[in-house]
């Protein structure tokens, strides 16, 4: 079976079995009651189902099982081991909150056995910055910590409806590109196995009547694969970067840029938090789409829907400058972007009290707006039954019939 046939038929068969499955989670779920209650952080008001991460699990497993005779270097047996462990973490993280601390712990655990793949290994730079060969125990530190921090950041942005999986698929159909371009089948295949997953989800993550969130038990394994992709590009070989339209010393910038979304929301909240003396990890309503949804007065919908044309823009943009600009260029460039992105989002760092006594005021003056304009719309409807009555009334008294009678 070619690569396309292949592809097609893996598309299809997990979005079937995620669109077909999570509806029985659903109601597993609520006859549990594993429901995720609205807190003071929550952008919803409702108890919501979770565990919408279970469905990616066994996808991902089915999907590597049929696809295993692709790589060259058996990464799917490296693979299942790491999506089991946060599969783990993410689960008992949902049902019962788990420390930062650990599950930085487990995380470490499964990065090591996709490290302990050669194919993964990175032997050189490729020039960016003037760094070329590097050795293989600052390979193994700078790999880790890349894998760690995009992890987390994944697992970071999801915060509201939709924006997880707008974002995951749109780096997703980046990959699949960038792999199917390089004849890296089997990467382009598990790419496009978790796009179809996201893009199955993703209607019943926006539902009204038949909702789910992913948790972090779906967050960490996505999150987890786009690690596993992006060190995978950054590890192809030389000559495989003549097939992309961008120069090869670029790279490393181009795989930053379809990142841009979670990394630069990753590090404006750490900065933020730290700069007000609180823990990286310490709760609050600081990240972007907090900022576009309580402050600029957009939907769920619309802040998930403009994020993701944000960033396939910014990596289109980049990819069209990394053709022929040199690296330090690109570098200046996108350092300016970002300076530039934390100045417009700068004024909006409030603290978490003053943005619950804000949201608190909103919900108030909505419901009375709301009482007021139900109030009115009764007060017309009676006037417009009295009008009626009255006009039966002269309709009655000024008939002819009547009269004769």
């Amino acid at each position: 079976m070619n690569f396309l046939e292949t592809a097609i038929l893996l598309f299809i068969g997990s979005f079937l079995l995620i669109y077909l499955t999570i509806p029985k989670i659903i109601k597993v779920v609520e006859y549990k009651r594993l429901m995720d209650d609205p807190n003071q952080r929550s952008s919803h008001i409702s108890k919501t189902p979770t565990l919408g991460g279970v469905s990616f699990f066994y996808t991902l497993i089915f999907a590597l099982f049929f696809i295993k005779n692709w790589p060259s270097f058996e990464e799917s047996i490296y693979i299942i081991p790491g999506l089991t462990i946060l599969f783990i973490v993410g689960l008992k993280d949902d049902l019962v909150v788990i420390s930062p601390g650990a599950k930085l712990i487990t995380q470490v655990f499964a990065i090591a056995f996709i490290l302990a793949n050669p194919s993964f290994t990175i032997d050189s730079l490729n020039g960016f910055l003037n760094i070329n060969e590097i050795p293989h125990y600052l390979y193994l530190v700078i790999a880790g910590f890349m894998m760690l921090t995009i992890i987390n950041s994944y697992n970071l942005i999801d915060g509201i409806d939709g924006l997880a999986s707008v974002v995951g698929i749109v780096i997703m159909v980046i990959y699949t590109t960038i792999f199917y371009m390089t004849q890296e089948y089997f990467f382009a295949l598990l790419a496009i196995t978790v796009n179809a997953s996201l893009m199955a989800f993703l209607g019943f993550n926006l539902s009204s009547d038949k909702k789910i969130f992913m948790g972090d038990t779906g967050s960490l394994m996505v999150g987890f694969i786009i690690s596993i992709l992006t060190l995978k590009f950054l590890a192809l070989n030389p000559s495989d970067y003549t097939e992309l339209p961008f120069l090869l010393e670029n790279a490393p910038l181009i795989a930053i840029c379809i990142l841009i979304v979670p990394l630069f929301d990753t590090a404006r909240v750490f900065t933020i938090r730290i700069a007000n003396k609180k823990g990286p990890f310490s709760p609050d309503r600081n990240h972007t789409h907090h900022v576009l949804i309580d402050y600029w007065g957009l939907s769920h919908k619309q802040a998930s829907f403009i994020i993701g044309c944000f960033n396939l823009l910014f990596v289109m943009l980049f990819i069209v400058l990394g053709s022929k600009a040199r690296n330090l260029g690109m570098v200046l460039m996108l350092v300016s972007v970002v300076v530039f992105l934390g100045y417009i989002f700068f004024k909006y760092n409030y603290s978490f009290a003053t943005l619950k006594q804000k949201i608190m005021l909103r919900r108030k003056v909505d419901k009375i707006t709301g009482k007021k304009s139900d109030s009115a719309r009764n007060n017309h409807a009676k006037n417009n039954q009295l009008n009626g009555k009255l006009k039966e009334e002269e309709t009655t008294v000024n008939s002819p019939e009547e009269n004769v009678q």
